[in-house]
């Protein structure tokens, strides 16, 4: 196990933000990972997890305390049913179910970030959700000082959210457990209109899965969402907003301030999100709110890809970040009277 002290965290990160740690443990095994965080929980010691980096905003002060970077290994594949240790890189394991032959995590390619990660945030991407393949999560229970097997109906997964997330202080991840399909080389049906759009095809339909997975590797590096050390517009956490679940009444009332604002016949996107929910898009109010692709003067700015990823443009420090942060979201709740919500996790630094 490796420790270093007044570590750099922002190269760890994909933002390239933040201050150093007091202390940087990296582990390689679970048992490895359980004992770091023992060992700061008997001390007191705060302690920040970190995985692929992917989803982190950490505060240009840094964290006085532990940061642990999980970096286990282990991708076993027992007929269709996948097990992956919390470091593994998640777009890698993609790649190997698909040369696998199996269906359900095809339209995640390309996220970054480990594998620990998509329990917690509930990853999804293109018309697909891990809690939809995810069997099992392994994970360290920081309260009973003890290795759990939390079954998914136990995960409390929900739109980016889960068990994990609302209790962020409770559980590590060590390893996540999946059921795949295998539909003779085809994907899972498609649920996403611009992944069939892209591929010729209707909502529904199967396509090869290597087809799909390179479509959607397509449409994300058109957006910026692929990581590119050489493209400040993946410098970013991917989504910085999560889209907006309203009520019936919050929905009709936004609908009103677009029809103030845009005309009557301005129509938002609008999803079924389940018991009178209406979940709309977050880059779409971002852009009709006036933070176009682009956006910003400073060294944090809206990516010039996809108005839903703030960008470092190289020299931004994390206030740079949040003050953008901020004006978006502030402007947007202006203009729609809908609060964005940002899908990262801020460390030593909120909104």
């Amino acid at each position: 196990m490796q420790e270093l002290h007044d570590a750099p965290l922002a190269p760890l990160t994909t933002f390239r933000l933040g201050g150093p740690a007091a202390r940087l443990v990296t582990a390689t095994t679970d048992e490895e990972v359980v004992e770091a965080v023992r060992a700061a929980d008997a001390a007191g010691t705060p302690l920040l997890v970190v995985g692929g980096g992917s989803n982190l905003v950490i505060a240009d002060e840094g964290f006085d305390g532990t940061a642990l970077r999980i970096a286990t290994t282990g991708f076993r594949l027992e007929g269709t049913r996948l097990e992956l240790a919390a470091g593994e890189n998640w777009s890698d394991a993609v790649a190997r179910t698909v040369e696998a032959g199996l269906a359900g995590v095809e339209c995640m390619a390309g996220i970054p970030g480990s594998a620990g990660a998509t329990p917690i945030q509930n990853v999804g991407a293109y018309g697909q959700e891990v809690s939809a393949t995810i069997t099992e999560v392994v994970a360290y229970d920081r309260r009973g000082g003890r290795v759990v097997t939390l079954p998914a109906a136990e995960c409390g997964f929900s739109y980016r959210h889960s068990r994990f997330k609302a209790d962020p202080t409770r559980f590590v991840v060590l390893r996540v457990r999946f059921v795949l399909e295998d539909a003779g080389g085809l994907s899972a049906p498609l649920r996403y209109a611009e992944t069939a759009r892209a591929l010729g095809v209707s909502v529904g339909d199967r396509v090869p899965l290597e087809r799909a997975r390179e479509t959607v590797l397509k449409l994300r590096a058109g957006k910026g969402m692929v990581l590119d050390p050489e493209d400040h517009d993946t410098w970013s956490a991917g989504s910085f907003f999560t889209n907006p679940v309203l009520t019936e009444a919050e929905h009709a009332a936004f609908l009103a301030r677009v029809a103030d604002r845009l005309g009557p016949d301005a129509v938002p996107p609008a999803y079924p999100a389940g018991d009178g929910l209406v979940k709309t898009s977050a880059a779409w109010l971002i852009d009709k709110a006036g933070f176009t692709k682009g956006y910003g003067e400073g060294p944090a700015r809206i990516s010039t890809k996809h108005t839903l990823a703030l960008t470092n443009r190289g020299s931004a420090t994390t206030a740079d970040l949040l003050a953008l942060a901020r004006e978006v979201r502030d402007g947007v709740y202006a203009a729609f009277g809908v609060t964005l919500v940002n899908e990262p996790v801020t460390v030593g630094c909120s909104l």
